[in-house]
């Protein structure tokens, strides 16, 4: 018996909007049919490009379209409420990054979801990329030995006008923080997605090129981990020309080193036989993931796979591969970086997961 495609609508007829329906209609098992937007002309517009159904409603949109999931693509601060609403009337959420902007905030809408018996999921693309996979795997085998330094890098370009673009951007309300909290998240998330949870953080940030923004351009931390690792955290807009994300993990046994979805590094004290096709294979970037100095420039194979995953948990009634929990990790851990740089650079304790 054939599944019947899920139905799914996209809050949010931004830049993030397009990548959401665009991944939704390559998706398997998935059927996009309307857009919800709060400006009736622009949202028109972008439901035409689709061929979908525009709202300016959220209840009409919950209500009148049909949906069986809806993935969230407004700015993060305003991702609650909508979660809340569809979780009520039973509707499955995927949420783009960051969950929300505040650890509170984050778990009332797992609470909503759970609560509701809906699945919650979050686009953290780059979990499904095969050079993460191989990374994570090869961690859990106990090639790395213990490990020792888990570090990430992301030296992006964003020009004035990106933040300039629309009122909420580099604000804490709706941003929920700067270079960070929007784009570092999934560094951080694939962080500690290798490394595992960690214990505490030092950090110290700046304002240092942009204008007219409330939030950090440029940040840089310390961190020390559950397993007794330690690492730094480099995040900009600021540096041209942009460069690839970078994330390391060194142990006792050996490293591994990921830019972007290329391996860069991939040494142990231990050869394995297919250490060579594994260099060879994954040291040229395929599908980019971009973004190093154009938001716009983010492949889509990624989110497709999100939107894939997310259809197999509503038929299967099981946790999607980022779930709720998973994207509150990173959140929890961005706001007691951003706790420490309030407090001057002084060391912040983390949240243990529950």
């Amino acid at each position: 018996m054939v599944e019947r495609a899920i139905r799914f609508g996209v809050a949010g007829p931004g830049s993030i909007g397009h990548s959401h329906c665009q991944a939704i209609q390559e998706a398997s098992g998935a059927e996009l049919v309307a857009v919800l937007g709060r400006d009736t002309e622009k949202t028109k517009g972008f439901a035409f490009t689709y061929g979908i159904m525009p709202y300016t409603d959220l209840d009409q949109f919950l209500t009148a379209a049909r949906l069986d999931a809806l993935t969230i693509a407004t700015p993060s601060g305003a991702h609650l409420e909508i979660a809340v609403k569809a979780a009520q009337r039973g509707i499955h959420v995927l949420c783009e990054k960051p969950i929300e902007t505040t650890s509170t905030k984050s778990s009332a809408m797992i609470k909503a979801c759970r609560e509701a018996g809906v699945q919650l999921g979050v686009f953290f693309q780059a979990r499904f990329d095969p050079c993460t996979i191989l990374a994570k795997q090869a961690i859990e085998d106990g090639r790395l030995g213990k490990i020792l330094l888990a570090s990430c890098q992301m030296r992006w370009a964003r020009d004035q006008a990106y933040y300039d673009s629309a009122p909420w951007r580099g604000t804490w309300e709706l941003d929920g923080g700067g270079c960070l909290m929007n784009q570092g998240i999934h560094s951080i998330d694939l962080l500690l997605h290798l490394a595992g949870d960690a214990l505490a953080v030092s950090a110290f940030q700046g304002p240092l090129t942009h204008q007219r923004i409330e939030v950090e351009d440029n940040l840089c931390a310390t961190v020390r981990f559950a397993n007794g690792a330690i690492g730094t955290i480099e995040t900009s807009t600021s540096c041209n020309p942009g460069l690839p994300r970078r994330v390391e993990i060194s142990g006792e046994k050996g490293t591994i080193c990921i830019e972007d979805n290329r391996i860069v590094r991939w040494q142990f004290a231990e050869t394995l036989p297919e250490d060579t096709e594994i260099r060879r294979r994954y040291t040229a970037a395929s599908d980019s993931a971009g973004g190093a100095s154009d938001p716009k420039a983010i492949g889509l194979s990624g989110h497709r796979q999100v939107v894939e995953d997310f259809v197999t948990s509503i038929q299967t009634a099981t946790a999607p591969c980022v779930s709720g929990e998973e994207g509150k990790r990173s959140v929890d851990f961005i706001c007691s970086v951003y706790e420490s740089m309030r407090q001057g650079g002084l060391v912040v304790n983390i949240p243990r997961r529950s």
